[in-house]
């Protein structure tokens, strides 16, 4: 059964050590707005309704995430325009917070960061899909140097501080896994993401719709590695929003075959794990 085109990356849910520090990152210095935080766990979205876009669960005695083992390479929080990623880039400058890389990608621009618990976050938006460069039938994507002085130009001023854009969303997630067989063998050949670009060395990109790339797979620094302990912060699963409630009964036949089916419960959602233990929402 074929993906539906506008399928997308929903949310993400983050396992965290300090909720205080990291609702500081995510909601006072970049501007999402908390929907509801119930006991050790916040719900925050860009308009501050649901659906949430990243869901934050305290555990105070989680340790750092091994290296090597599978997980979160990066969240990649996408706005709708240059001048609103301009926005939050200098806001986040002004808070001395540090970053780790500018890269202009030929699709879009972007830009790299870390969260208090060393979660990858990639900011970016995309170039407009007229612009993009197909060759041998895959989206051409490059790392090229971002012109910040050209990215932060588009805004024209400077108003005051309301929080991020309330069309935010998150574009794509990013992954370390073991084996990029083993991803492809989970999100194309399973769940039917389209490969968009197989050219950079070490990783894949998948795609519904014709998009750029909804997932993102590497073993740059996990080939082989483990799943990462349940104890310890980072990635505790992310969601995918599809619009056909009957992909969701196809998807539960083939993930039970597989023996990757978690859960599934009768109001159009789907639990699964990849080969690599990372867990997956489907819903409808």
């Amino acid at each position: 059964m074929k993906l539906p085109d506008n399928t997308k990356i929903q949310s993400v849910d983050l396992k965290i050590k300090d909720m205080v520090r990291s609702l500081n990152f995510y909601s006072d210095f970049m501007g999402f707005k908390v929907i509801e935080a119930v006991h050790n766990k916040s719900f925050l979205s860009a308009s501050g309704q649901y659906p949430y876009l990243i869901k934050l669960e305290e555990d105070s005695s989680a340790i750092p995430r091994p290296r090597g083992t599978t997980g979160l390479f990066h969240a990649a929080i996408r706005f709708p325009n240059r001048a609103e990623l301009a926005r939050v880039f200098l806001r986040l400058f002004d808070k001395k917070v540090k970053f780790q890389g500018f890269s202009d990608h030929l699709v879009s621009e972007a830009m790299y960061l870390a969260d208090p618990d060393e979660n990858g976050v990639e900011l970016y938006a995309d170039r407009p899909k007229e612009e993009w460069v197909y060759k041998m039938g895959q989206i051409e994507m490059d790392t090229l140097p971002l012109n910040l002085s050209t990215l932060t130009s588009e805004l024209k001023n400077r108003d005051e501080w309301n929080g991020i854009h309330p069309l935010t969303d998150i574009g794509h997630i990013h992954l370390n896994v073991s084996d990029l067989k083993k991803a492809q063998e989970i999100y194309s050949m399973l769940l039917g993401f389209n490969i968009t670009n197989s050219l950079y060395s070490g990783a894949l990109f998948f795609s519904a719709g014709g998009y750029h790339h909804h997932i993102g797979a590497n073993v740059w620094s996990s080939s082989g590695g483990k799943p990462a302990p349940e104890n310890t912060v980072g990635l505790s699963g992310f969601t995918i929003s599809t619009p056909d409630s009957k992909y969701l009964e196809v998807m539960k036949k083939r993930s039970e075959d597989e023996g990757l089916l978690m859960e599934s419960n009768v109001n159009n959602e789907l639990n699964i794990r990849d080969l690599d233990n990372i867990k997956i929402k489907l819903v409808a």
